[in-house]
């Protein structure tokens, strides 16, 4: 399968890995390889200091739930929304939060980014690993990635309809001193271009400095 038909290792042997932790995946969902992972894994030092004070998160295109759970073992006070526009997705996160026993801290929840969002929810944190990926650039990639549900992975033909979106939107959802903190692939330039007055801080990971950015609610547009 994985010679022959070019299926994505994850999918042929129904699971894969981010750092030490395990997640149950499928065709229903993209393979999870996020930077923000390592991220949570040091409890995004040092950007949040006291791990306790993350009490409310919102994972925004939670796909397999992956980032949502870490988020869950990173801050072990917080409740956190595992949000998804897809149906087929969220069956496969409800599998991991359940393999993960956080079914008390993860709730999944259907929403078109914050289109079901209560409208007075205000989160400490909110992460999100939206689709990113030119409409040119999906056309050039290995067939593996095509195998892939392309609603995760094509963000239009800059890359941003999906992060625009979010950018614009994240600040009424999070608290007062509230930070989002989304990867954009390799869009730095382009995101700074649509958004010239946002302080954008870049964080270094394992792919570069350029992939990952946090802001803070009050360098977000109002």
């Amino acid at each position: 399968e994985r010679i022959a038909r070019r299926i994505p290792a994850a999918y042929v042997l129904g699971e894969a890995w981010l750092g030490r932790h395990r997640f149950f995946v499928d065709e229903r969902v993209i393979v999870p390889r996020s930077f923000i992972a390592e991220l949570l894994n040091a409890g995004l030092r040092p950007w949040i200091v006291q791990r306790a004070s993350i009490r409310s998160c919102l994972d925004l295109c939670t796909g397999s739930g992956c980032l949502a759970i870490l988020a869950a073992i990173a801050f072990p006070r917080a409740h956190v929304h595992a949000a998804d526009i897809s149906k087929a997705a969220l069956q496969v996160a409800k599998i991991n939060v359940v393999k993960a026993n956080l079914e008390k801290r993860v709730q999944i929840i259907q929403s078109d980014l914050f289109s079901r969002i209560p409208s007075g929810r205000r989160y400490n944190l909110i992460i999100s690993n939206p689709p990113y990926v030119t409409t040119r650039e999906m056309s050039r990639l290995p067939p593996e990635y095509r195998k892939e549900p392309s609603i995760s992975l094509v963000g239009g033909p800059d890359g941003l309809a999906v992060v625009r979106r979010i950018i614009h939107k994240a600040r009424r959802f999070l608290t007062d001193d509230g930070d989002l903190v989304m990867e954009i692939g390799h869009n730095k330039r382009t995101v700074e271009r649509a958004f010239p007055h946002t302080p954008f801080t870049w964080i270094q990971t394992t792919g570069g400095p350029d992939m990952v950015f946090l802001l803070k609610a009050s360098e977000l547009p109002a």
